[in-house]
């Protein structure tokens, strides 16, 4: 597995290394000891599916507030999604800044977002589906998040004018450091 760091501290993109042969290939997605070897959190408790049935589908900027702030491994398993995470850690130097990754179904890039962190994605393509592995169980007291277009980050999303986005996302109020 190949393991990068973004400018954010703490958060990476993990590219499996495919073995193929006429079959077509192997790849882990997922081992302890290489996550650990990076420092990052290993504790998987809780695994997520998210159906998403039209491009340009918007959900974010989502993270769980302590005591249950969580790590998570995203994936995209089918269709592609333009995935973000933003510093929202008040101590960093990469506070309210942001970094974007493609993930899809055939690149088989994943990220690791540490806790602190919040997380956001636009589907790119129709019928896609996004994974999630989880350090911490869900705890709906403690959900949170912060508007996807609030002005303090200036996310740049890529169809912005075509987002489909809860009603619920549409609430978070506006950061303030």
């Amino acid at each position: 597995m190949i393991f990068t760091e973004t400018k954010i501290k703490g958060v990476f993109v993990i590219e499996p290394e495919l073995l193929p042969d006429e079959r077509g290939f192997f790849a882990r997605s997922f081992c302890k000891d290489e996550f650990r070897n990076h420092g990052l959190e290993t504790d998987i408790v809780q695994c997520n599916i998210s159906y998403n049935k039209k491009k340009g589908t918007l959900r974010g900027m989502h993270y769980q507030a302590p005591p249950f702030e969580e790590a998570k491994i995203v994936s995209c398993i089918k269709g592609s999604i333009y995935d973000v995470v933003l510093d929202l850690r008040r101590d960093s130097a990469t506070c309210c800044q942001w970094v974007a990754t493609e993930l899809s179904e055939t690149n088989f890039k994943m990220v690791y977002i540490p806790k602190g962190c919040a997380h956001g994605f636009q589907t790119i393509e129709d019928d896609t589906m996004v994974y999630y592995q989880m350090t911490e169980f869900y705890h709906p007291e403690c959900t949170s998040g912060v508007r996807w277009d609030d002005p303090a980050f200036m996310i740049t999303w890529p169809m912005p004018d075509d987002a489909t986005i809860s009603n619920k996302d549409t609430q978070y109020e506006t950061f303030r450091k």
